[in-house]
C-alpha cells in the first residue's frame, strides 16, 4: 500500500532501474506517516561513506507527539539496503552521472519502505514532450468519454 509519491520524480527524470529500501525511523515519525503527514517532493538520495541518506523528506510531526522529544521534520533518515547493492549504485552514480532519487513510501510487512530509482535527469525538452503526451492523454480520454456517452443520432 502506497503512502506517498514523488512525482515530480517521474516528471523530472528518466528512471533507469528501481530498489526498494528499508527506512531507520523514530516513533513519532511512524505515528506521523500512519497519519498521512509525509511529503516526498523535495526528497533526494545522497551516499555518504557508504551508506545511503533520504534527505528533504518531510515528516510533520502530530501535535500528539511526546513531550520529551523534539521532532524535527526535515531529519536526514538511513536508508538500508544490502552492501553488495549499495556498492553497485555508487558505481553507476560515479561513473555514469547518474543520481538517486525517492519514487515512493510504501508499506511492506509491516515495515516502512522507500522505492529509491537509480534516473538520468531530463532535458527541457524531454519535460515538453512529456506535457504533451499527457495532454493528448487528457483530451483523448475527454473525447471518448464525450463520444461514449452522447446519444447515436440518427
Amino acid at each position: 500500500m502506497s503512502i506517498a509519491e514523488n512525482r515530480r520524480a517521474r516528471f523530472e527524470y528518466h528512471i533507469e532501474e528501481r530498489h526498494e529500501a528499508g527506512m531507520v525511523l523514530s516513533g513519532w515519525e511512524i505515528k506521523a506517516i500512519r497519519a498521512g503527514q509525509v511529503q516526498l517532493t523535495d526528497g533526494y538520495v545522497v551516499i555518504r561513506e557508504g551508506e545511503l541518506w533520504l534527505i528533504g523528506c518531510r515528516i510533520n510531526p502530530l501535535g500528539s507527539a511526546s513531550t520529551h522529544v523534539q521532532p524535527e521534520a526535515d531529519r536526514t533518515k538511513k536508508l538500508l539496503m544490502h552492501k553488495e547493492e549499495i556498492r553497485r549504485l555508487i558505481g553507476k552514480v560515479e561513473q555514469k552521472g547518474f543520481t538517486l532519487v525517492p519514487l515512493d513510501l510504501h508499506y511492506k510487512g509491516g515495515r516502512v519502505k522507500a522505492e529509491i530509482a537509480l534516473a538520468k535527469g531530463k532535458a527541457e525538452h524531454d519535460k515538453r514532450n512529456t506535457e504533451k503526451k499527457r495532454d493528448w492523454e487528457r483530451e483523448h480520454g475527454r473525447l471518448m468519454r464525450h463520444k461514449v456517452s452522447a446519444p447515436a443520432k440518427h
